[in-house]
């Protein structure tokens, strides 16, 4: 395989971790999460909003996509851009994508005010991604298959040697196999899998 160029390359956290911030009283519980689409994020508000009821405040921030292209900040009845965008500003900081993190906040009773908010929220979610693994990712790219099933041997000999992850196939006269590859090797490998003949690729 040829050198591979990294365009595709980017960050995210490797498992969920934890993080705490206290000032005044108040606490700041920041919960960290890998994550890959919208509903995984609305899931895990839905536990952390059910775990920690009795929060005055769910703040969260989440970057999607190689680019961090899908994103969001929201500041959950906080002063406008004291919680979500100091907890974005921490994915920015560390360069990370595919990563939510969610601040519950249990007020004690003193206000801390606009710059005491924003230092809590980005020392609580700093905290959490202080606590993570940081890990490479690669942008992947969605392919089908479609072919015949006398082909069946000369696609998966293919497959077995090719760098893709299988995510669903249907075996039959006319058989389909869904699989992921990185974005930046879909090209070699469209140009070896149409080699085979009556073979359809889409994406």
């Amino acid at each position: 395989m040829p050198d591979i160029p990294e365009s595709d390359c980017y960050q995210t956290i490797a498992a969920p971790a934890k993080g705490v911030y206290k000032e005044k009283g108040s606490k700041f519980l920041a919960f960290a999460y890998p994550v890959s689409m919208e509903e995984e994020i609305k899931e895990h508000l839905k536990n952390i909003k059910k775990t920690y009821f009795d929060a005055r405040h769910h703040c969260f921030a989440y970057r999607i996509g190689a680019r961090g292209e899908l994103w969001r900040a929201n500041d959950d009845g906080e002063p406008s851009s004291s919680a979500g965008k100091p907890i974005f500003g921490q994915l920015l900081s560390y360069n990370l994508s595919d990563t939510l993190i969610i601040v519950a906040r249990y007020f004690g009773g003193v206000k801390l005010g606009l710059p005491g908010l924003i230092q809590a929220y980005r020392q609580a979610a700093a905290d959490a991604l202080t606590q993570s693994t940081i890990i490479k990712k690669y942008a992947q790219k969605r392919v089908v298959l479609h072919f015949p099933y006398p082909q069946m041997n000369a696609v998966m000999k293919m497959l077995k040697n090719a760098p893709v992850s299988i995510i669903e196939q249907q075996v039959g006269e006319d058989c389909r196999i869904d699989f992921s590859i990185r974005r930046t090797l879909f090209p070699t490998v469209s140009q070896k899998f149409a080699q085979i003949n009556s073979l359809i690729i889409t994406s």
